[in-house]
C-alpha cells in the first residue's frame, strides 16, 4: 500500500487508473504511467463534510469529486472498484444513484486499503462528524470481527487462552500422534523453509515444524495463550530460537516475510464449526507464496443414514419425565411431545459402529489450497442415499477427515461426530 500524503485532513492514495462514467455514451480516462503525472484519490475533510476527488495532480482543474456521504463504493473485480453518488430524485423526490467513477488499482493491497479508508472516513468524519486524529489511519474492521458476534469473540478468545483446554488437546493423542507423523515424516518439505502456525495456540505444532527443519516458524496466536507460547519457547531454547510468536488475528498482523508453508489445527465440530477454517484460508492468501504447501491440505465431510434401536430408545427414555400426569398435582404429559421433539434435534457427538450405517457415505470435499473464503459462508451438501437394507432410518451419521499431502508421506486422520 502507498499513502503519498496523509495528515489530520486528509488522505491520499495513488491509483493505477480511474475512468468518468458520465451520463452519456461519452466518457474521460485518467491513466498513471511512467510518463505521465500519478492519478491520485485524495480524502479532505472541511467543517464534517468529506470529499473525495480524484485527479492527476494536486491542484489539477480536470478532476471529478464525489462527497463519501452520499457515495457508495462496490468492488467490480479484485482491482477493481466503482465510486457512485446519490442524488434525490427531482420529480420522484426517492433517493438514486448518478454517474460516477470506475477505479483500476495497481495491487489487491492497495485496493484494501482504499476500501477499508472509504468505510473509515465515511463512519468517522461523516456519520459521527469527527476527523482521523493525529494523521492516523484507523485499522479497518477485520474480517473475524465481520463473521464473529464481539461477545462470542471474546469467549471463544478466552476459551482457547485456557492451559485446561490447551491440555485437552495435547492428551488427544491420536490427533496431536498424526501431526506429529505428518511433520517429521515430510522432513523434506519444512527442512529450510519458512513456516507459519495459524491459530498456534501452545505452539506444539511450531515445535513439530522446528524439529523437522525448518528456517523459521511465525507461530499467530489471538487469545492470551500466546504468552504460554512463550514461556514454553524460552524454556526449549534449542527449538525456540526458530520460532517467534505473533500475538494477534491472522487476518491483521503482518509478517516480516511470506511463507513456504502453513500448519494449522482449524478443524471444529463437523470440520466448518468455530470457523476457524476461514482463518486458515485467509492467512494462505495473506501469507503463503505461490505453490506454496498447506498442513492439512483437504478436508472432507462424510454422511450417511443409520438405524440404531438401541441410540433411538435410549434418548426417547429421556423425554419418559413428561409423561407423568400427577408430578405433585400437575399433569406434565402436554410438554411430552415438545420435550420428545427437543431431544431428538440435539446431535449425539460420539463414535459410532460403521455396520449401523444402511446406505454409502456420500462426501464433500473442501480443498484448501484452492477454497475461496466465501465458499465458507455457506455449505450446501444435496442428500441422496440408496439403502443397501430395508429398515427404519434413526438419524444421519456425520464424521470428516483431513489429509496431509506431503512428499513423502500422505496421512489420513479421521473425527467422527455421530
Amino acid at each position: 500500500m502507498e499513502i503519498q500524503k496523509q495528515s489530520k485532513q486528509q488522505q491520499e492514495f495513488a491509483l493505477a487508473s480511474m475512468t468518468e462514467l458520465a451520463a452519456s455514451s461519452s466518457s474521460s480516462s485518467f491513466c498513471s504511467d511512467s510518463q505521465s503525472v500519478p492519478v491520485t484519490a485524495r480524502f479532505s475533510a472541511d467543517n464534517g463534510v468529506v470529499e473525495l476527488r480524484f485527479n492527476r495532480e494536486s491542484e489539477s482543474a480536470d478532476s471529478i469529486s464525489v462527497y463519501v456521504k452520499t457515495a457508495r463504493l462496490f468492488k467490480l473485480g479484485a482491482l477493481q472498484s466503482v465510486c457512485i453518488t446519490k442524488v434525490s430524485g427531482a420529480d420522484t423526490g426517492k433517493e438514486k444513484y448518478s454517474t460516477g467513477v470506475t477505479v483500476q488499482f495497481r495491487n489487491k493491497e492497495e485496493s484494501t486499503a482504499f476500501h477499508c479508508a472509504f468505510e473509515q472516513w465515511k463512519k468517522e468524519v461523516t456519520v459521527q462528524g469527527m476527523l482521523l486524529t493525529d494523521g492516523a489511519v484507523t485499522a479497518c474492521k477485520s474480517k473475524f470481527d465481520d463473521k464473529i458476534e464481539p461477545s462470542s469473540a471474546k469467549m471463544y478468545f478466552h476459551y482457547y487462552g485456557q492451559l485446561l483446554h490447551q491440555q485437552n488437546m495435547l492428551q488427544d493423542y491420536v490427533r496431536t500422534g498424526t501431526y506429529y507423523a505428518a511433520v517429521i515424516e515430510n522432513r523434506a518439505d519444512f527442512f529450510g523453509r519458512v513456516v507459519v502456525d495459524v491459530g498456534a495456540g501452545s505452539g506444539i505444532l511450531s515445535f513439530f515444524a522446528a524439529q523437522a527443519g525448518a528456517k523459521h516458524v511465525y507461530a499467530v496466536e489471538a487469545s492470551e495463550m500466546a504468552e504460554y507460547a512463550r514461556k514454553l519457547i524460552a524454556g526449549n531454547p534449542s527449538l525456540g530460537e526458530k520460532i517467534t510468536v505473533i500475538k494477534g488475528k491472522v487476518e491483521e498482523v503482518e509478517l516480516p516475510e511470506k511463507a513456504d508453508i502453513l500448519i494449522s489445527e482449524p478443524m471444529g465440530t463437523l470440520l466448518v464449526n468455530e470457523r476457524m477454517l476461514e482463518s486458515y484460508v485467509i492467512a494462505r492468501d495473506r501469507f503463503l507464496v505461490p505453490n506454496g504447501k498447506m498442513f492439512p491440505t483437504v478436508g472432507r465431510i462424510h454422511m450417511a443414514p443409520f438405524s440404531d434401536e438401541y441410540l433411538f430408545v435410549e434418548i426417547a427414555n429421556k423425554a419418559l419425565f413428561w409423561q407423568q400426569q400427577g408430578y405433585y398435582g400437575v399433569d406434565l404429559t402436554p410438554l411430552h411431545a415438545s420435550a420428545f421433539g427437543g431431544y431428538f434435534s440435539q446431535p449425539v457427538v460420539d463414535a459410532f459402529d460403521p455396520r449401523l450405517l444402511v446406505a454409502p457415505a456420500i462426501s464433500h470435499v473442501l480443498d484448501f489450497t484452492e477454497i475461496k473464503e466465501e465458499d465458507l459462508y455457506e455449505i450446501d451438501i444435496p442428500l441422496k442415499f440408496i439403502a443397501s437394507v430395508g429398515t427404519r432410518v434413526h438419524g444421519l451419521a456425520c464424521w470428516f477427515d483431513v489429509l496431509f499431502n506431503g512428499r513423502k508421506v500422505f496421512i489420513l486422520i479421521f473425527f467422527t461426530l455421530g
